[in-house]
């Protein structure tokens, strides 16, 4: 939804992501235009089920209060869940208050204490957590990971074979059964692993340290904040952002699977240099622009 950071340009709008996961969609973060990207991109404004505001730095929440009264005049009747730092909910409330806008749907907003690592979500399917970044103000990161599924069923074997239909879900949970008649089933003949859960790390904004990497070891994907490239260092560490290369130093510390690379500056008018930076610290990486739709197979 939003690739840049605090100056919009007429390609990057600021920072907002859109998850999907195991049937769950979620918003992080809500800059200025998110909901005009939503609507440029064709996806449903209704389908988001909770929200996640890293910091209260105006790129990252501007679009909040704006989104929320077109979900309400487009006839939200379910509860929306917003999670962020502690100021939040007196933001929105005013906002709200104070422009006379009443929602047609119950709104909770769960602060995160600062410097806390928490669970702000969690089913049977998946978990998000919440760890602190480094920044000026109190910031968090957003973990989101699958849950370990069961295994999958050869049904069309287990049929053949005559395995009763009562067994498979013993046999799913990798469990052997003795049927009736005292045989063993062993359930990798009639199983194949499942799919290895995935993870996804969201770090914007924030200089590097390594509690960071320690929060996002080994995730599938990192999104990381690369604000400056190795020029504008002394700025990057004067407003505590990242480099490309202290994101490709995370990403490398936490042997992370992939990195990619927003909330650039308007100062660059692309991101190929950022890469260029970055891949002499961590080879698979690239920046991100808006529009970008990234799959985790």
């Amino acid at each position: 939804m939003g690739s840049g950071s605090a100056v919009p340009t007429g390609t990057r709008n600021p920072s907002a992501q859109w998850i999907e996961c195991n049937g769950r969609t979620f918003l992080i973060d809500c800059g200025e235009g998110t909901q005009m990207r939503i609507r440029e991109y064709g996806l449903k404004f209704q389908k988001i089920d909770r929200i996640f505001i890293t910091h209260l730095h105006g790129d990252h929440y501007f679009g909040l209060v704006g989104l929320l009264s077109t979900i309400h005049m487009l006839g939200r009747v379910r509860p929306m869940t917003i999670h962020g730092p502690e100021g939040l909910k007196k933001i929105v409330e005013m906002q709200l208050t104070i422009g006379g806008s009443r929602l047609g749907y119950d709104l909770l907003i769960e602060e995160i204490a600062p410097d806390s690592t928490s669970v702000l979500f969690e089913d049977e399917k998946i978990r998000v957590d919440a760890f602190p970044l480094f920044h000026k103000i109190p910031t968090n990161g957003f973990l989101v990971r699958q849950k370990p599924r069961q295994r999958t069923l050869l049904a069309d074997k287990a049929r053949k074979d005559g395995i009763k239909f009562e067994y498979f879900h013993r046999l799913k949970k990798g469990e052997d059964v003795e049927d009736e008649d005292g045989n063993q089933i062993n359930f990798r003949e009639y199983t194949a692993p499942p799919p290895r859960a995935k993870s996804y790390a969201y770090c914007s904004d924030t200089t590097y340290h390594e509690k960071v990497v320690e929060s996002v070891k080994n995730v599938d994907l990192l999104y990381h904040e690369a604000t400056f490239l190795d020029v504008h260092e002394d700025r990057a560490r004067a407003t505590k952002h990242s480099t490309a290369t202290m994101a490709a130093k995370v990403a490398a510390e936490a042997n992370v699977g992939k990195l990619i690379m927003g909330h650039l500056s308007a100062r660059y008018d692309s991101g190929d240099e950022h890469v260029n930076e970055a891949s002499a610290v961590f080879k698979n990486c690239e920046y991100v622009i808006d529009g970008d739709e990234i799959v985790l197979d």
